[in-house]
């Protein structure tokens, strides 16, 4: 027995997995039930002060926060009462292990809630940390359908940092169109962009310049809706602040005025602390950060949250961090943080870098790949219209799920080439330069991994069709954590660039960014059993075809619910009075 003491006491991370199947076995620990019903609907309000309409859920947006422990069970009943259109919603980061139907993909893992159907998601959130939750369906993120899930870890886990008090903050982009004017001009011929968000929302409250809005438009300063948020700190206190972005177009730089952060944990896993002045965060990502409230305390300071890597065309996003015993409405004396250069790549390339797991809980990858498929990220024309693509296809979601369909031998429901595994003069294309054909195909086609097999992925970034523009991308697997190998500059090179790669002490995460004109390398094992998406977390590059779809042991998922299917090919599985 000394000896097994011996092997756990020199892998902390293999003895908090012994820990935890000692716990998940022993009569004295319960997992508990997480029962929420929510109803998804329309209502009017005014985040930024303008009067908008706005998908909420039980009239909240953000949506209410979904509070578990590590191995217990969430079961969301959701009402569709958008009268008009269909939902589904994404549980982002919960690896959804046995039950894939509960991923929340429309197209991928399920058919879409009709308008007034309640639907049913289970699933276990099997791990610690901090997620977030959102809509998977169409643009309805950027309408306000979303929110946070945060996973404690069990009481008998001590986690490797201490804090006093622990806060969560949800950063957001903020449109005043609606979703489908939006997605309107994104199909229109010619092309009209989204443009830059109107407000950045810090815990779903901002605040707009009311003198801009039309005659026709409601615009409130004075609305209770769009007061900024209130960090209230108690000096010299450690606080936790689990930071998330949903935004549906902006890379991030959050930073509070006066106080260092230090990163702790990354889409629920564990980092080795380093100290930062702002934090660089992309849309799908979450982080832990430890602040402590050791500056002047008879002021009160800025909660500043600013555009980055696109040109910004957005004010500064506010809160205001409050030390008691101040009023929380005193206006911090100086001006908000203005955050590094927007166009400061290397800065934000830096701080990726720097992000590894844990000394004690790093997992290290498999030391090698048994496929790689390197996907180029470009923006192409298709009859005309303006689509983003995956080695030059745009991809495009089918009327019949894709785990239905594979699980029931419904192999006309989707395109059954496989799909590429890598691009088209990979050695001589030029990364900088437009495109010189930049015509590209729709396809729905899906990339067939052979269960436990382990992936590498490379995504290479490039220009688009405006001259000297490369754009930031988020990429976002479901299903899966991942490990985060590497990132590079220019085009990659299969040679030089794989013997960089991290496997000594690689940070795993779910969402990871493309910078522009660059390279990220990542490694998973296909170990889940279903089909999940991989994509551009960027909502309107999404929209536009930016994603592809990974399948593995679809054989072995067990019966799949009748609650899933009634769209496509599946209506015939389903019973009708």
């Amino acid at each position: 027995m000394s000896g097994w003491l011996q092997y756990f006491q020199a892998k902390p991370a293999l003895l908090l997995i012994f820990a935890l199947m000692v716990s998940a076995t022993s009569p004295l620990v319960e997992a508990k039930i997480h029962h929420h019903r929510w109803e998804v609907k329309y209502q009017f309000r005014s985040p930024d002060c303008f009067r908008k309409l706005s998908i909420t859920i039980n009239g909240q947006t953000p949506g209410p926060t979904i509070y578990a422990q590590q191995g217990d069970t969430v079961v969301v009943e959701l009402k569709n009462s958008l009268l008009t259109e269909n939902v589904a919603i994404h549980w982002h980061g919960i690896r959804q292990i046995g039950t894939p139907w509960s991923d929340g993909t429309e197209g991928v893992t399920q058919c879409p809630i009709l308008p007034g159907d309640t639907f049913m998601y289970k699933f276990v959130v099997d791990r610690a940390g901090t997620y977030i939750y959102h809509a998977h369906y169409g643009m309805q993120r950027s309408a306000g359908l979303y929110g946070m899930i945060i996973v404690s870890v069990p009481d008998s886990f001590v986690e490797p940092f201490s804090y006093d008090y622990d806060r969560s903050i949800l950063l957001n982009d903020w449109w005043h169109k609606s979703t489908y004017e939006q997605a309107a001009d994104l199909n229109s011929i010619p092309f009209v962009w989204v443009g830059e968000p109107q407000s950045l929302l810090i815990n779903g409250r901002g605040k707009f310049n009311c003198s801009m809005a039309g005659t026709d438009q409601v615009c409130n300063t004075t609305n209770p809706q769009c007061s900024p948020y209130v960090l209230t700190v108690v000096p010299g206190k450690t606080y936790r602040l689990r930071i998330a972005s949903i935004s549906s177009l902006s890379a991030f730089n959050f930073e509070l005025e006066g106080h260092n952060m230090t990163i702790v944990e990354a889409d629920g896993n564990y980092v080795e602390p380093f100290v930062v002045k702002n934090l660089n965060i992309y849309s799908g990502e979450t982080y832990s950060v430890l602040v402590k409230a050791n500056q002047d305390p008879s002021r009160n300071y800025w909660a500043a949250l600013n555009v980055v890597s696109r040109k910004p065309a957005t004010p500064t996003g506010v809160g205001i961090i409050n030390y008691y015993p101040n009023h929380p409405k005193k206006p911090p004396p100086s001006a908000p943080p203005t955050g590094p250069l927007w166009n400061d790549t290397a800065y934000r390339v830096k701080q990726s870098l720097a992000i590894k797991a844990r000394k004690g809980y790093a997992i290290p990858p498999p030391p090698t790949s048994d496929r790689v498929i390197t996907l180029l990220n470009t923006q192409n024309k298709i009859d005309n219209h303006t689509r983003w693509a995956v080695n030059n296809i745009s991809f495009t979601l089918p009327d019949t799920p894709y785990l239905v369909a594979l699980k029931e031998g419904l192999h006309h429901a989707f395109n059954q080439s496989p799909a590429p595994d890598t691009y088209n003069n990979s050695d001589g294309y030029d990364i900088y330069d437009i495109p010189k054909n930049p015509n590209a195909s729709y396809s729905n086609s899906i990339y067939r991994i052979e269960f436990n097999s382990t992936v590498d992925v490379v995504l290479q970034n490039a220009n688009t069709m405006n001259p000297n523009n490369s754009e930031t991308h988020p990429w976002h697997l479901h299903g899966h954590d991942f490990w985060v190998l590497g990132y590079g500059t220019g085009r990659f090179d299969p040679v030089k660039d794989r013997v960089k790669y991290n496997l000594v002490d690689p940070i795993m995460k779910n969402t990871v960014p493309l910078h522009p004109y660059g390279w990220t390398a990542l490694r998973f094992r296909a170990d889940n059993p279903g089909t999940w998406m991989f994509h551009c977390h960027i909502e309107s590059h999404f929209f536009m075809g930016m994603g592809v779809v990974f399948e593995e042991g679809v054989e072995r998922v067990g019966r799949l619910p009748t609650s899933i299917m009634g769209c496509g090919e599946t209506k015939r599985f389903v019973r009708r009075p």
